[in-house]
């Protein structure tokens, strides 16, 4: 029997991840970047999806098991396998299988650019 395949997915380009737009009460998003980031808050648009995201984030040591997430909700696991899927090809979370399991860890290069462009200027937040 051959030994399953690791569920990796590759790191972003280290230049795009350290490129990050400004809030978007500062500058107006150039179309690319706008259709890239699209894609994550899309997928955090889904209240499981966005409690996952969540739960990874926050996870002790920086990853949490797919067998420690699925029980924390009233779906199926099959739609919670989907959810996690969704988040892993939005760029949000990376995965990794191990033996039986598959474990998650965010992305913060990813998760940072979200907050950024959502932080209005220091500005405006004063006011």
């Amino acid at each position: 029997m051959s030994k399953p395949a690791a569920l990796t997915l590759a790191a972003p380009d280290p230049a795009a991840a350290q490129q990050c737009c400004p809030p978007m009460s500062q500058q107006r998003l150039e179309p690319g970047t706008a259709a890239d980031l699209a894609a994550a808050f899309k997928a955090l648009g889904d209240p499981v999806r966005l409690e996952l995201m969540s739960m990874i984030a926050s996870a002790p040591g920086g990853e949490i098991c797919v067998c420690d997430l699925t029980p924390s909700f009233q779906v199926s696991g099959s739609t919670i396998s989907h959810h996690l899927k969704t988040l892993r090809a939005a760029g949000l979370v990376d995965a990794e299988r191990r033996a039986s399991w598959v474990y998650y860890r965010a992305r913060p290069g990813l998760m940072r650019r979200l907050a950024t462009l959502l932080t209005p200027d220091a500005e405006e937040a004063t006011s």
